[in-house]
């Protein structure tokens, strides 16, 4: 069993406390291809807040692999309440190399909202939403369309560690190090935006609104071809994008990612989020993406961050038969992509490696593969 890295997705949030951890149900089909080994809810509380119980969540689970594949990735569906905001959350957990009868941890920390009338059962109930298993195949109900955004990984997974096996074959462990070396600075120069999106259009921002068009980066194997696309801009908020894109491939799509790069009066730019839509578009077909959304971003020194401009880029595709086209390593190499990009959880779990076990642990990493 090797170390992996969580992608953790919480729900909104919106005094007495008491521990919460009787009242936790692990929920598991039958057939279900993971089991529960071990579960610790350390210092999960319940505090009374208005008419409603906050859950502070905080456990540590041991799974095991139940099949004779391997799994590489999880995705666990986390609920207190079906329909109050902030009710439930999810864990997902990538860039696994589990075999059978292997066991390993997944971290859950989130806080939710549950009414304080209650109608008896457990506080907390924890399903399972998917996992995916290294020949790509999938098991689970998929409610959070778990089986996309893993295999989203898994195939991001596969491209950087093919990357990095070619740095090494080039110019061995110097070259490999100065690479990982390299990211780690990236890592932590990569201005971030925390961004906050409302769906159904206008957010509190009440500012005149300006008609931005959209610029694109050409990526040049991409089966997406974005031409034309706008936004509403008012003060620290994008409203309604609109996209228009032609699909390039021989192959009908399902799935798109647009994502977006902010400038502002600065000069400064910023990964803002993407635009996602489901689609059919066959061959050679365009279509309009049309998204009833306003992402809002923080203020910077008490003042708006002052969008003046966007730029487009298709950052993944589902095709109808279910596989994928992401950006490649050198299409991440493009100077206005590298500014802002994040690493992937792949690409993160393997600087962890290096930053605790050195050059020759990541390159044993790497011959694992």
């Amino acid at each position: 069993m090797r170390s992996s890295n969580s992608r953790l997705v919480v729900a909104m949030l919106t005094a007495g406390s008491f521990s919460l951890g009787a009242g936790v149900k692990i929920d598991l089909p039958k057939d279900s291809p993971v089991s529960v080994i071990t579960s610790d809810y350390g210092d999960s509380s319940e505090t009374a807040r208005g008419g409603a119980m906050l859950l502070d969540l905080h456990a540590a689970l041991t799974l095991r692999n139940s099949t004779q594949r391997r799994i590489r990735g999880i995705t666990l569906l986390v609920m207190a309440q079906e329909v109050t905001p902030g009710g439930k959350g999810s864990v997902t957990v990538t860039s696994l190399d589990v075999g059978p009868n292997e066991t390993f941890p997944v971290r859950i920390d989130l806080r939710l909202l549950r009414p304080l009338q209650s109608t008896g059962g457990a506080s907390v109930q924890i399903g399972l939403d998917g996992v995916l298993f290294d020949d790509l195949t999938f098991y689970g109900p998929d409610k959070l369309s778990s089986k996309r955004n893993l295999t989203l990984c898994e195939w991001e997974a596969r491209r950087d560690r093919r990357y990095f096996k070619s740095l090494l074959a080039e110019g061995g462990g110097e070259r490999l190090q100065r690479e990982i070396l390299g990211i780690m600075t990236h890592q932590a120069d990569r201005p971030t935006l925390d961004v906050q999106m409302v769906r159904g259009g206008r957010a509190t921002n009440f500012e005149p609104e300006t008609l931005v068009k959209f610029a694109f980066l050409t990526l040049p194997d991409s089966p997406i071809e974005p031409t034309a696309g706008m936004a509403r801009i008012a003060g620290n908020e994008a409203r309604a994008p609109r996209l228009e894109v032609k699909n390039l491939s021989d192959r009908p799509i399902r799935y798109l990612e647009i994502g977006w790069i902010l400038h502002n009066r600065g000069g400064r730019e910023f990964l803002a989020g993407s635009v996602p839509a489901a689609l059919n578009l066959g061959p050679g077909q365009k279509s309009q993406v049309l998204e009833n959304t306003t992402l809002k971003f923080p203020q910077r020194g008490g003042q708006p961050l002052a969008i003046e401009g966007m730029t487009g880029f298709v950052s993944s595709v589902e095709f109808a038969d279910g596989s994928m086209w992401i950006p490649s390593r050198a299409d991440l190499g493009l100077p206005q992509l590298q500014r802002v990009m994040a690493p992937s959880d792949e690409e993160q779990r393997l600087v962890q490696i290096y930053s605790k076990k050195g050059i020759k642990g990541l390159i044993a990493e790497l011959n694992r593969f």
